[in-house]
């Protein structure tokens, strides 16, 4: 458990309560009146970033708390916000050869034993393991994609980290979520920047061209088996999935509804990474959906799907849960649902409403929620200033031990929320991302330049070669519960070696994708608090609090948090510890971010 433990222990002999930030106010809840500017402060500014971006600095807070209401959400929104950020620097790893890529690598060699060539790769005329070189090709495309795909994810973290306009970024992510598509599956990274790119134009806009647009997206495609809906054999997944997950919700829908949308979606799919429609696999019989009958295709059914007022309702809950509340009265789903609908499905207004309205500033809704893994990571890089995401700690690996990766969702679902963030288990692996960001790891090994210990014995394979094993015995399975045969069965074949070509396939990948950047964040936590006024050990816990937490932590508490960094630094004077106060600053700071507390916003 790292340090943490000892700053554990540290924390229960403070003994800390920390009480819940509420605004002396009336009621609010349930209450979508716009706020007013006389109730507007940095308080409800500081909470606005907070949902609608990542968080902020005490200098962004400022800056907000200084518009009305109306002029801090619009800066947010934006219209038609320009994408000022660069484009993600691709490896260039992908080539025209490795389309159509197979869906598995005995369909690779298949395919190559009965064409003579599959993945762009001729098979060898002579010698020994004749499809070697194809069965390399495939285990490449899948070790780069998945590389790459590492990459895109430190791309769009830092997006979200310094992008002027937070709410976009927010709002790709919630979509990512609720369209969720995973590299798992998909195993093409740019299918997925296609996707986040998509989400990223399009996510404040009509929800209805993004509904088209993401079916005709080929990481949607491929992710939902569009492949395989035709004619006279339809697929349900899509079709399903359309309905369950992405529009109405369970128990809107019959499962007739289902057998029949599926129809009206056959013959959509992809090649490589455009969108087509295979007239030939396409049903044109009549369909009757919903209630709906004729000759639908799949924008048809959409547009039926879109005119049901519990579609409206689904989504106008889904981003209310998302961004205010997980508990939301039926009254005010009826009434956001209705104005979703009446816009013609503009995400953009209803955003507006939410943002404004009383409701969102009520004391129910303030610092009650828990924040997601990449929102807890971000808002922290945020606050302490940083420009970059750190490449120690990995942004990946942090993201991922916490229970949420970008483009690795774990279910068509997406992600779960609320208090399914927190365990026990979690809540210490949160504090201890705080220390490693703190106190970097020495010892840190970069997993991008690693395939790691889920492909150990791969890596063995490499090391058995340099001391001169034949291949043979370089790649034999290791005993392992008695699966040594079966496993040397599976990877025994007279024209290619499996374990071979997986060895093959990662040092291809790691040679051509580019690595990431292992740089550690640049903190100077001494500047920071004198930044925001601190000259000694109790105003620098203050404005370190301030800074970062969005509770409302008690004098003695917080006495006691100044207690420790004195103790620390063997005086209160910041001025007199300015030549070492930097370590126990970061041991401070790290303490209050491992509090409960912290992991809500």
């Amino acid at each position: 458990m790292k340090a943490f433990l000892k700053t554990w222990a540290c924390l229960a002999a403070v003994a800390l309560v920390c009480l819940p930030l509420r605004a002396q106010v009336a009621d609010w809840r349930g209450d979508l009146r716009p706020i007013g500017a006389a109730d507007w402060n940095a308080q409800r500014a500081r909470h606005l970033l907070e949902r609608a971006g990542f968080g902020g600095t005490p200098a962004e807070v400022a800056r907000l708390a200084a518009m009305t209401p109306q002029e801090a959400v619009r800066s947010l929104i934006g219209g038609g916000t320009p994408d000022v950020l660069a484009a993600f620097d691709e490896s260039g790893v992908h080539d025209a050869g490795l389309e159509p890529f197979p869906a598995s690598r005995p369909a690779a060699t298949d395919l190559a034993k009965k064409t003579g060539e599959a993945l762009g790769v001729k098979v060898k005329p002579d010698g020994n393991r004749r499809l070697q070189p194809v069965a390399d090709r495939f285990f490449y495309w899948l070790r780069a994609s998945r590389l790459e795909t590492q990459r895109m994810s430190y791309w769009w973290a830092n997006r979200m980290l310094v992008s002027p306009y937070p709410l976009q970024e927010k709002m790709t992510l919630f979509w990512h979520g609720h369209f969720a598509t995973s590299e798992d599956k998909v195993r093409d990274y740019r299918k997925l920047l296609k996707q986040n790119m998509l989400l990223r134009r399009m996510g404040m806009g009509s929800f209805r061209d993004l509904m088209i647009a993401v079916a005709q997206d080929p990481a949607m495609l491929a992710y939902l088996d569009a492949g395989v809906n035709v004619r006279g054999s339809p697929n349900e997944n899509f079709a399903r999935e359309i309905m369950e997950m992405f529009t109405m919700g369970v128990g809107n829908y019959s499962e007739q509804d289902i057998r029949e949308a599926a129809r009206a979606f056959t013959g959509w799919n992809f090649r490589d990474l455009d969108f087509v429609v295979n007239p030939g696999k396409h049903d044109e019989g009549v369909k009757q959906v919903l209630g709906q009958t004729g000759n639908l295709d799949g924008v048809q059914l959409i547009d039926i799907i879109l005119a049901q007022p519990v579609t409206a309702e689904y989504l106008a809950e889904k981003l209310y849960r998302f961004f205010v509340l997980d508990d939301m009265p039926p009254a005010l789903k009826k009434q956001l649902g209705a104005q979703l609908r009446a816009s013609g499905y503009q995400i953009a207004p209803l955003l507006q409403t939410l943002f404004l309205s009383r409701d969102f500033y009520s004391a129910q809704a303030v610092a009650t929620r828990i924040k997601p893994p990449v929102e807890l990571v971000i808002s922290t890089y945020r606050k302490l200033g940083l420009r970059q995401v750190p490449g120690v700690p990995d942004f990946n690996d942090l993201t991922e031990s916490m229970g949420q990766k970008l483009f690795y969702p774990p279910t068509v679902a997406g992600w779960p929320n609320g208090a399914s963030w927190i365990t026990p288990g979690l809540l210490l692996v949160r504090g201890n991302f705080v220390y490693d960001v703190v106190f970097p790891d020495v010892g840190f090994v970069p997993p991008d330049r690693h395939p790691g210990a889920s492909f150990r014995d791969i890596v063995a394979v490499g090391d058995k070669l340099a001391r001169g094993m034949d291949v043979a015995s370089a790649t034999r399975a290791e005993q392992k519960d008695g699966s040594a045969i079966s496993n040397q069965m599976a990877d025994r074949d007279e024209d290619f070696n499996t374990r071979l070509a997986s060895y093959h396939g990662w040092r291809s990948a790691i040679e051509k994708v580019k690595p990431i950047a292992r740089t550690t964040a640049p903190l100077d936590l001494l500047d920071l608090v004198r930044a925001d006024g601190a000259t000694d050990a109790p105003s620098a816990v203050d404005a370190l609090i301030r800074r970062f937490v969005s509770v409302t932590i008690d004098a003695p508490v917080r006495a006691r948090f100044a207690g420790f960094l004195t103790a620390e630094l063997g005086t209160a004077d910041l001025v007199r510890a300015d030549t070492y106060a930097e370590e126990a600053l970061r041991e401070t700071l790290h303490l209050i971010l491992s509090l409960p507390e912290y992991q809500l916003d």
